[in-house]
């Protein structure tokens, strides 16, 4: 488990898959990794002005329903420490010529974000690749960079509560996804971690009890009958 949770290793298994990654994402939630997104997004309370941080921000994929034009942030400061992940999202960037994106190549943990810099945190699909002491490190990182009264919003792959459905959404992340990891990378080996990243993590229960811990207003969200879950809520103002 520690080599699970290894920032080396994770930037070494999201470096191997950035090529197929956005389309296996879409494939391993049913299609419904835009959907999820966007609600992670409407979660935040964005207005225009807004300093809005990506944690983990891959390629990008949550920036199209960040940088609306009747809301456009002030700056998105995208922050991720996949070096083939931050080349793709640079080359996302030059779709939003009208915006103020800062990339920035580092660790959540020990970030260049000034204190209290963010009005809004967000981050989509990278909670499961922590253990309880990094989430909880995750938690101290966020509520330093967002001001007081600043919102958050983040979600990820979970295992389904229902019997049936979590069987079949199990097999499906631990059987077929790596045969399809084969095909698009020639490794089903990469892919098969999806499965037993999601399984190890459950679900965000223990990401919302971590950040009441750490003193901040949060509520716990469910998606599609808990493939997917996540937390909402703000920084005490």
């Amino acid at each position: 488990m520690k080599t699970l949770y290894n920032p080396e290793f994770v930037e070494r298994l999201f470096d191997d898959m950035s090529a197929s990654y956005n389309r296996m994402n879409y494939i391993t939630s049913f299609g419904f990794s835009k959907i999820w997104r966007r609600q992670c997004v409407q979660h935040l309370e964005l207005r225009p002005g807004s300093v809005v941080v990506d944690l983990m921000t891959g390629m990008g994929e949550c920036w199209p329903y960040i940088l609306h034009k009747k809301c456009l942030p002030a700056q998105l400061i995208a922050l991720d420490f996949s070096t083939e992940m931050i080349r793709r999202a640079t080359v996302q960037k030059a779709k939003f010529p009208s915006a103020s994106i800062l990339i920035l190549k580092e660790n959540v943990f020990g970030n260049s974000i000034e204190d209290g810099m963010a009005d809004c945190v967000i981050s989509g699909f990278g909670l499961k690749t922590f253990d309880e002491a990094q989430l909880s490190s995750l938690a101290t990182e966020m509520y330093r960079i967002l001001r007081p009264g600043g919102t958050f919003s983040m979600i990820d792959v979970s295992v389904p509560k229902n019997r049936l459905l979590r069987l079949l959404y199990m097999f499906y992340l631990k059987h077929v996804i790596p045969v399809l990891g084969s095909i698009f990378l020639g490794n089903p080996e990469t892919y098969r971690m999806l499965g037993i990243y999601t399984e190890a993590f459950g679900n965000a229960r223990k990401v919302e009890a971590i950040f009441r811990q750490h003193h901040f207003e949060v509520e716990y969200l469910e998606f599609f009958g808990g493939c997917a879950s996540g937390i909402k809520g703000r920084k005490p103002a």
